[in-house]
C-alpha cells in the first residue's frame, strides 16, 4: 500500500498560516499566492483525514489537533533546516547564507563597526540580519526562522548554547541643565547611584524590550518598575524625549559611543551598580551542526 506524507511545503504553509493567522499575510510571507496556499492546507487536511484550520469569515482558528500538528511541524521543519545545515557545515566555514536575528538595542550601535570587516574577510557568507525583540529573536530561533541571535544576557533563551561578545555597561542619560536643578545642584556626578534617579522622571523602553528589565534591574529599586513610564519604541526616541526635557532615561554603553547623543544637549554618566552591564552574546540552538561556525562567527564579531 502506498503511504503519502505530507510535504514541507504544505507544513510550511500551515506554520506561516498559525503565525499570521490571516491567509493572506501566511501567503504573502510564504511568497505564494492566497489560492495556492489555501489549496496546499486542503491538500494537507486531505491527506490526513482531519480538520485543522476552522475557517469562517472573520477569523482563522485551529482545531487542537491543527495545533499539535503545527508544533510537531516546527520540529520537523527545524529538523530539516539542521540537516542542510550539516552538509553546508561540511565545507569551507562562514559560506553560503546565515539568518541572523538582532534585538533593536544593538543593532545599529555594534553592526556598522563589524559587518564592513566581515563582509571583506568572509566575502562568501551571505548574512541576512534581521531586527526582532528579545522574544521574537528567541522565537525565531526556535522554530528555525533564525540560525543564530545576536542579543543581550540575562534573558530566557531555552535549550541553547552561547559565545559572549562584549560587556555592555549602563549610562544614566540627562539634560545638560538638569545638574543645576535638585537632583544634583552643582556638576553631573562622575557615575550616577540608583538613589538619585527621580522615578517619576524615569522613561524606559516598553514592553518586549529586555534592556528595560536590565536596566531596572540593575537599579534594584522596585518603585522604579512601577513608577517608570514606559513609552519610547527606540533608543533614538527617548533620547529626543530626554533633550525636550520630559526626563531621563538609561542608554547602553554601545549606543553612547556610537554617538547617539550628538547634536543634543544631553549627558551620559555609567550608572553606579555591580550589576550594571548586559552581556551581548550570540547564541543558537544546541547541538546544532553548525556550532563550530557560530563560535567562529562570534570571534569575527568580537574581532570588530
Amino acid at each position: 500500500m502506498t503511504v503519502y506524507h505530507p510535504t514541507l511545503k504544505q507544513l510550511q504553509y500551515l506554520v506561516a498560516l498559525h503565525e499570521h493567522g490571516h491567509f493572506g499575510r501566511a501567503a504573502e510571507a510564504s511568497f505564494v499566492s492566497q489560492s495556492t496556499l489555501s489549496a496546499g492546507l486542503r491538500d494537507l487536511e486531505t491527506l490526513l483525514g482531519v480538520v485543522l484550520v476552522e475557517r469562517t469569515k472573520r477569523a482563522v482558528r485551529f482545531t487542537p489537533l491543527g495545533n499539535a500538528v503545527v508544533a510537531k511541524a516546527h520540529r520537523i521543519l527545524r529538523e530539516a533546516e539542521e540537516l542542510s545545515d550539516l552538509v553546508q557545515s561540511s565545507g569551507q566555514p562562514l559560506t553560503g547564507e546565515m539568518r541572523m536575528s538582532v534585538i533593536p538595542t544593538i543593532a545599529p550601535f555594534l553592526l556598522p563597526r563589524m559587518l564592513p570587516r566581515l563582509r571583506r574577510e568572509r566575502p562568501s557568507l551571505k548574512l541576512y540580519l534581521r531586527e526582532e525583540t528579545s522574544a521574537a529573536a528567541i522565537e525565531s530561533l526556535h522554530h528555525g526562522r533564525a540560525d543564530c541571535v545576536l542579543l543581550a544576557l540575562p534573558y530566557p533563551t531555552g535549550e541553547v548554547e552561547k559565545e559572549t561578545i562584549e560587556l555592555d555597561a549602563l549610562y544614566v542619560a540627562f539634560p545638560k541643565d538638569s545638574f543645576s536643578e535638585k537632583l544634583w545642584p552643582r556638576d553631573p556626578p562622575a557615575e550616577v547611584s540608583p538613589d538619585l534617579i527621580d522615578e517619576n522622571r524615569l522613561l524606559l523602553l516598553e514592553d518586549g524590550h529586555c534592556l528595560r528589565e536590565h536596566a531596572l534591574a540593575a537599579c534594584n529599586r522596585p518603585e522604579l518598575r512601577a513608577s517608570a513610564t514606559m513609552i519610547g519604541t527606540s533608543l533614538h526616541t527617548l533620547v529626543q524625549m530626554v533633550d525636550n526635557g520630559l526626563g531621563l532615561t538609561m542608554l547602553p554603553e554601545m549606543a553612547v559611543d556610537a554617538g547617539i547623543l550628538n547634536g543634543t544637549d544631553v549627558i551620559a554618566r555609567p550608572l553606579k551598580s555591580d550589576t550594571a552591564n548586559r552581556e551581548i552574546a550570540l547564541v543558537w540552538r544546541k547541538n546544532s551542526p553548525r556550532s563550530d561556525e557560530f563560535k567562529l562567527l562570534a570571534e569575527e564579531l568580537r574581532a570588530g
